[in-house]
C-alpha cells in the first residue's frame, strides 16, 4: 500500500488560506488570536484564518492585511473558498482561541480573546454559516489543524493534549 504525503499548509498570524483535499491547513500560537475555519463537507474544501483582532475600524491605514481582522477575514476567505468551488450554503465553522491572555484585563480594550470570539460569532450569523463546534476561551494558547479531507479540526495545546471537533 502506497501512502500519500498529505500536503500541510501553514497559516501564520493575519494570515489565511484554502485548499481542496488531501490537505491540511494548520496555524500555531493561538492565545486571544482565533483559528477559524470554515468547510464545505461535499466539494471537501476547507479553509482557515489565523484571526488577531475584532474590527478592522482601528486600523490606522488601508494597508493592513485582510486576515487580521474577524470583519475582513470571514468574507475574504469566503471569496477564497468559492473561487476553489466551495458552495456557501454548504459551508459550516469551527474555531478555536480566543483565550484571556492578560489576568488583569480589567479595561475592555483587553478583552482581545472574548472579543474575537463575540464578532466572529457575529460574522457567521451575518453570513448564515453554522457553527458547529469550538474550543474557545480560557487562558491557555492553542495550535489547530483542519484536515481537509474529512473536516476534522485538531487542537493541540500544553494544558488540555489534543481533541478533535
Amino acid at each position: 500500500m502506497i501512502i500519500e504525503d498529505i500536503p500541510i499548509i501553514k497559516v501564520g498570524m493575519a494570515d489565511m488560506n484554502a485548499v481542496q483535499a488531501p490537505g491540511v491547513l494548520k496555524t500555531s500560537g493561538l492565545g486571544s488570536c482565533i483559528g477559524l475555519s470554515l468547510y464545505d463537507p461535499i466539494n471537501k474544501i476547507g479553509g482557515l484564518a489565523h484571526i488577531m483582532l475584532p474590527s478592522s475600524d482601528i486600523a490606522r491605514d488601508q494597508s493592513y492585511h485582510v486576515a487580521k481582522f474577524a470583519d475582513t477575514a470571514i468574507p475574504a476567505l469566503i471569496e477564497q473558498m468559492v473561487k476553489l468551488g466551495a458552495m456557501k450554503s454548504c459551508l459550516q465553522a469551527k474555531m478555536a482561541g480566543g483565550a484571556q491572555m492578560f489576568a488583569l484585563a480589567s479595561s475592555e480594550m483587553m478583552r482581545i480573546g472574548p472579543r474575537n470570539i463575540e464578532r466572529c460569532k457575529e460574522m457567521l450569523s451575518e453570513y448564515t454559516i453554522p457553527l458547529i463546534a469550538e474550543d474557545t476561551g480560557g487562558n491557555y494558547g492553542r495550535t489547530v489543524e483542519l484536515d481537509c479531507s474529512n473536516g476534522v479540526f485538531l487542537i493541540r495545546s500544553v494544558q488540555n493534549g489534543v481533541k478533535q471537533i
